[in-house]
């Protein structure tokens, strides 16, 4: 497993990294392919925190633990990923056994007022991997975010989103070439 380190605010020492690539390599075993995994070390008003990523094939799998000492951060968050792994792996079994999941569609909300000044805070690239939508969805809530973009795979690689509906559920939106 390939594994970089990131400090913010603060410097770690060597003994600190190696417990840290030691713990995230043990990842590696529940995998079949070569993962990939980031480590990141903040201090904030005397507390710790130890942000851990590992991607592996399309899936990215995120944990972040504060405490009051970064090797038990570390401990934390490689638990929490290991779960998350396990959880993802039941879940797919599962789905491989269970019915299709039927998918709500729904039409983006027309409408809403634009301001006259339009400013963008943030903006950000990524690659979308091509997937079914099961797939993005159980990427979706492993990363905890509300919505995902990827290419389907069940519709030619055409763009798509799934995200979580208010009333639960999900809802997929289609790029509309494809049903041309």
């Amino acid at each position: 497993m390939k594994i970089n380190f990131m400090d913010k605010k603060m410097e770690t020492t060597k003994e600190l990294r190696d417990y840290a690539a030691k713990k995230v390599s043990k990842l590696d075993r529940l995998f079949r392919q070569e993962s990939e995994g980031s480590v990141v070390f903040s201090r904030e008003r005397g507390r710790y925190t130890a942000e851990v990523t590992v991607s592996n094939s399309r899936m990215i799998y995120r944990a972040s633990e504060t405490t009051g000492d970064l090797f038990a951060s570390v401990d934390a968050c490689v638990a929490s990923i290991e779960r998350q792994i396990r959880k993802n792996k039941d879940r797919l079994s599962k789905k491989l056994k269970a019915e299709p999941i039927v998918w709500n569609t729904g039409v983006a909300g027309e409408g809403e007022e634009e301001s006259e000044e339009i400013s963008i805070l943030r903006s950000k690239h990524f690659t979308m991997e091509p997937m079914t939508p099961e797939e993005a969805v159980l990427q979706m809530d492993l990363l905890g975010h509300s919505f995902y973009a990827f290419r389907n795979m069940e519709e030619d690689g055409a763009f798509a989103v799934v995200y979580r509906r208010e009333k639960g559920g999900y809802g997929l939106l289609c790029d509309g070439k494809a049903e041309q």
